[in-house]
């Protein structure tokens, strides 16, 4: 068999990515790009959705880390942290530290977070729009009876 060089080596296992293999680094980065709090820090440096007192969507912009937390309401500090550091590690981000006084630090897409946000868009797109029915369906799935007719007890036979 003929030696591969590390280039060949990267696109041979580049061509057999398979997300449904259970050892493909694959799946990795779909858990990471599945959680939420990474769907909306795409969404806020992406500047989707409207922005405080204004009805728009604007360009991609670098924001602080104030800003993305006071954006994604209900994110806690550690988390909100942790998100950043990986999207960072995943080069899906970039994190600027400007020598100020007191030091700024902001948060910008990279050009393939900008790729990834466009996906994302969608996905968060397609929730807010199909809320409503997915609520609809989950009462209605909530109070169905679900037992089988073997499970539910036989009624009293009346002594007549």
């Amino acid at each position: 068999m003929p030696t591969m060089t590390a280039a060949q080596k990267r696109a041979k296992e580049k061509a057999e990515y398979d997300a449904f293999l259970a050892n493909c680094p694959s799946r990795l980065l779909l858990d990471r790009i599945s959680d939420k709090w990474v769907t909306l820090v795409l969404a806020a440096l992406g500047s989707d959705g409207p922005h405080p007192g204004e009805d728009r969507r604007g360009d991609p912009r670098a924001m602080r880390y104030s800003e993305l937390s006071r954006r994604l309401s209900g994110v806690s500090q550690k988390m909100l942290t942790q998100t950043l550091r990986s999207l960072e590690r995943d080069g899906l981000l970039t994190r600027t530290v400007t020598p100020t006084v007191p030091v700024t630090v902001t948060y910008e897409l990279t050009d393939l977070g900008l790729s990834l946000h466009g996906v994302m868009r969608g996905i968060k797109g397609w929730a807010e729009a199909h809320m409503d029915e997915v609520l609809a369906n989950r009462r209605e799935y909530d109070t169905a009876d679900r037992s089988t007719p073997a499970d539910r007890p036989t009624p009293p036979e009346s002594g007549r």
